[in-house]
């Protein structure tokens, strides 16, 4: 499974050369697209075509080259496979018909926008929930926007030129004004745009947003708890204390972390401060 680049051919790996050259044939998301990045490195392979609407008579064609000791490889049409791109299925018949399946990581567009989104990151302690497209039915809409406005964690989502407007402006009325939204647009090519801008601020984004052309890949910063809502310290040491004759300060901070939401720094200082107070008895 070889990740290509996702625009700027030169984030191609050696790694991903080494085996495109190797192997005895590519199964390609969609050959003539993938056929522009074989000859720009003059790989000369046999391919076969393997998308989402063929991909398990595609997988038993796969199967059947590498039952004949030959070793093949799969790209997408850009970014890891898989990664809301075809692949899993694939990955799955390979692996039950015994044959083992070799990551070869590189590019993705998920990765590469967490790096650069600074301030949407900082308060969810480093965890997010990816949500591959933006879906179209009104329906799985809702509930996609439910879960991004009640999240704690940062939420990462594509979508299409065709619908950003519309699904900007949905975000801007269900979120939290100052909630941070990280915008990131062709992301690697010529007109890559990166944009750090709070809930409130969509609006005006949207007025002055030199192209809404291209490919977009969102990120919502998690929500804060409210004073209301927030463990109070005492209460948080209660829980320590009662997990603390079972539980190190390690897996005491994992546990308040997972249940309260707390991140893994603040959980990590309850489950010392709770050691302490039982230290001092």
């Amino acid at each position: 499974m070889v990740a290509t680049p996702i625009g700027n051919l030169g984030d191609i790996t050696l790694r991903a050369l080494h085996v495109l050259n190797a192997v005895d044939g590519i199964a390609c998301e969609d050959t003539r697209h993938s056929a522009a990045l074989l000859q720009q490195f003059g790989i000369h392979k046999k391919c076969l075509a393997l998308h989402e609407h063929n991909e398990i008579e595609g997988a038993q064609t796969v199967i059947q080259h590498l039952a004949n000791q030959e070793r093949w490889a799969y790209i997408s049409d850009a970014g890891t496979p898989g990664v809301s791109d075809p692949g899993a299925r694939l990955v799955n018949e390979v692996q039950k018909a015994g044959f083992r399946v070799i990551p070869i990581p590189g590019p993705s567009a998920v990765s590469c926008a967490i790096s650069a989104s600074g301030s949407v990151m900082l308060n969810a302690d480093g965890r997010f929930q990816f949500l591959g497209f933006w879906p179209n039915k009104t329906k799985e809409r809702d509930v996609l926007l439910h879960d991004i406005c009640s999240s704690k964690k940062t939420s990462i989502f594509f979508e299409s030129p065709h619908h950003i407007r519309e699904t900007m402006i949905l975000l801007a009325a269900a979120l939290e004004p100052e909630r941070q939204v990280f915008i990131g647009r062709e992301l690697t090519k010529k007109f890559e745009e990166l944009v750090s801008i709070q809930a409130s601020e969509i609006a005006s984004w949207l007025k002055t947003a030199e192209s809404l052309k291209g490919e977009f890949i969102i990120l919502v910063a998690g929500r804060q708890a409210s004073a209301e809502e927030a463990p109070g310290h005492a209460s948080l040491l209660l829980w320590a204390n009662a997990l603390s004759p079972y539980l190190g300060s390690k897996e005491i901070a994992a546990v308040l972390s997972q249940a309260l939401g707390l991140t893994k720094k603040e959980a990590y200082q309850i489950a010392l401060d709770a050691k302490d107070k039982s230290a001092d008895k």
